[in-house]
């Protein structure tokens, strides 16, 4: 007769084939013993075909120890559940089964802009200065009030000079949806020495005071004067973060990188704080002037925890600046590669270029993030280690 029985740890192991014979109420149980079983007892169980002769003779006390060691093990399993705390200071702890189960209870996040921003999420945009990063800022928040309240925090532009940019020639403004409002700094309660302190405080309390959950704060750099300090701008986009898992609120920061070598690729080293900062956010995106033409810039995609992963190099987007009678915007008009629009380099920029790779090697950069940084081949930085160390 070929009987099921289960293999367990040594604890049980011997007596599970008894689990299976003579008693014909185990018997009939024995598909709920053996789920009891799985969930208590080990880590590695597994399902053997044993071949065996019942016996008519089966001790009771055997079954009976056995069903103890079942019940005593499922005690133990639910005594240690219970003694796990669900919060130990600022941490929460529950399993991840049970974080499944109650992610799936909410929605799944929809974008707010292409596959580039996501609801809840903290994004960045960061371009060089006059390549349009405010206006598709502000081209991003007209789109999204149309269906939700946008508070646009403008710490760049006047109000005259939000105005023209918003104007046509017959001096028409350009209509935004009611629930896009622009926020700037009132100058008569301006706190010049606890600015970075409060204006976080200030962000929270705007948006909550208005129902606005989408943030678009331009820019990084005017609220936290060191945001190329990383350490300085961590504890901003720190205080940010936490704000945003408070009340689900989702964020666009803008950012202005140093100056960029238009002969590379844009990458993640060209955001202002480098690393550390781009670490703090969901997602995020840049805007690159075209080298080929400098009407044209290029969107690309540079992180993304949502959706799909889009527009990479060799699929960024294709945009130019233009009014579209009152309203300044960044149009897209196609697709393309990275590649073709980077300035060539030249022997000047390569012998510059070498001589950069050389100094961080020597002041012990690894060669990965060399290869990195520059958008050089390891192949060609360890030749020019070579020819350096002649």
């Amino acid at each position: 007769m070929m009987i099921i029985g289960i293999a367990a740890t040594p604890r049980v192991a011997a007596k599970s084939m008894n689990l299976y014979r003579g008693d014909a109420k185990i018997q009939n149980n024995s598909q709920f013993m053996a789920g009891n079983v799985a969930k208590s007892l080990s880590p590695t169980i597994v399902l053997s075909t044993i071949t065996t002769t019942t016996s008519n003779n089966m001790e009771k006390d055997d079954n009976t120890s056995i069903l103890k060691a079942i019940e005593e093990d499922l005690e133990k399993s639910e005594a240690v559940k219970d003694a796990i705390p669900e919060t130990v200071g600022m941490l929460c702890i529950k399993s991840a089964n049970q974080t499944l189960m109650d992610a799936k209870q909410r929605p799944d996040p929809k974008p707010l802009w292409y596959s580039l921003w996501y609801e809840g999420e903290v994004c960045c945009l960061f371009a060089d200065s006059n390549l349009g990063k405010s206006i598709y800022a502000v081209q991003i928040g007209n789109s999204i009030a149309k269906n939700r309240r946008v508070l646009y925090f403008d710490f760049e532009l006047s109000d005259k000079q939000f105005q023209l940019r918003y104007t046509d020639e017959q001096g028409q403004l350009y209509h935004f949806p009611d629930t896009f409002y622009r926020v700037e700094i009132n100058k008569e309660d301006l706190d010049i020495n606890h600015f970075e302190e409060s204006i976080i405080r200030n962000i929270e309390s705007a948006a909550l005071q208005s129902g606005a959950e989408v943030l678009i704060i331009d820019n990084l750099g005017w609220i936290c004067s060191n945001s190329e300090k990383s350490d300085i701008a961590g504890r901003f986009m720190m205080e940010l973060t936490g704000l945003k898992k408070k009340h689900n609120f989702s964020v666009l920061v803008i950012a202005h990188p140093p100056k960029r070598d238009m002969t590379r690729p844009i990458t993640q080293n060209d955001l202002a704080g480098s690393k550390k900062l781009f670490n703090f956010f969901d997602s995020c995106f840049a805007i690159g002037l075209s080298a080929k033409d400098n009407t044209l810039r290029y969107i690309k995609q540079m992180k993304v925890r949502h959706g799909e992963f889009e527009y990479h190099s060799e699929n960024v987007i294709i945009c130019q600046i233009e009014k579209i009678g009152a309203f300044l915007q960044l149009t897209h008009i196609g697709f393309g590669s990275e590649r073709e629009h980077l300035k060539e380099r030249s022997e000047k920029d390569r012998a510059a270029l070498m001589q950069q790779a050389i100094e961080m090697r020597a002041s012990g950069t690894p060669v990965k993030e060399i290869t990195i940084a520059l958008d050089v081949p390891e192949k060609t930085l360890y030749r020019w280690l070579k020819e350096a160390k002649g």
